[in-house]
């Protein structure tokens, strides 16, 4: 597949997105990516309701970004902190194997990535040890549990692979990280707290890569970037 130039966006965050009302006497910490951040989580922490019992640490996935770089952020919102680790994605969603997720599915047996907001539930003992269940909370995801769709661990996905092959392994649709960054999953993540997957593609300095090929991106409402940055189109 030919693949078009990646088209850079700035995004002005401090003016352009407004922080949460209870942050906003806070002193804004961070760069102008995590304060973008800081923002989409609190959006769909709102949109998740009830569904969601922990509320302090959001994990949000940007799959808008190729898998060598650090695209999984645990999103601090009392302590305006943002953490960022690799993530793989699932081998229905990038059939060439270069790192880019190219599409979506909610379908069993697609082994893609879902986009969409997960509840995560408790731990338990599967193929790759300790392990996340999820639950998808969106049409786009609802079917993450009948999927088998959780958060674990795996060699495919950690920084002796990507530093050997320059990209993560794929999952078959879970969100697969290296066991040390599995750990910071499990104390931050876990237990009825939001995740969030959807191709932002934040860049650290605050802009936006977009790839060419938006329109294999499930286009069945707007991304995520079409709402926060509508100037990029």
């Amino acid at each position: 597949m030919n693949r078009r130039d990646l088209l850079k966006a700035s995004v002005a965050a401090g003016a352009a997105l407004t922080l949460p009302a209870r942050l906003a006497a806070q002193p804004a910490k961070g760069s102008a990516r995590d304060r973008v951040l800081f923002k989409i989580a609190s959006d769909e922490l709102a949109r998740a309701g009830e569904a969601i019992w922990k509320r302090d640490i959001v994990g949000i996935a940007d799959y808008g970004l190729h898998s060598a770089q650090k695209r999984f952020h645990f999103v601090n919102l009392g302590l305006q902190e943002v953490q960022s680790f690799h993530v793989s994605h699932g081998s229905g969603s990038d059939p060439e194997h270069d790192g880019w997720l190219n599409h979506y599915s909610n379908v069993e047996g697609s082994n893609a990535s879902s986009r969409g907001a997960y509840v995560t539930w408790e731990w338990y003992q599967g193929r790759y040890g300790t392990s996340v269940r999820l639950g998808g909370l969106d049409p786009t995801n609802e079917a993450a549990l009948r999927r088998y769709i959780v958060m674990h661990r795996a060699k495919y996905a950690e920084p002796q692979h990507l530093a050997r092959w320059g990209r993560m392994g794929r999952s078959n649709g879970c969100f697969a990280m290296g066991e040390a960054d599995f750990r910071v999953a499990l104390r931050q993540l876990s237990g009825g707290r939001l995740l969030f997957a959807d191709s932002i593609g934040l860049q650290e300095d605050g802009s936006i890569a977009m790839r060419g090929d938006l329109e294999a991106l499930q286009p069945d409402r707007p991304t995520i970037t079409q709402r926060y940055v509508p100037g990029a189109f």
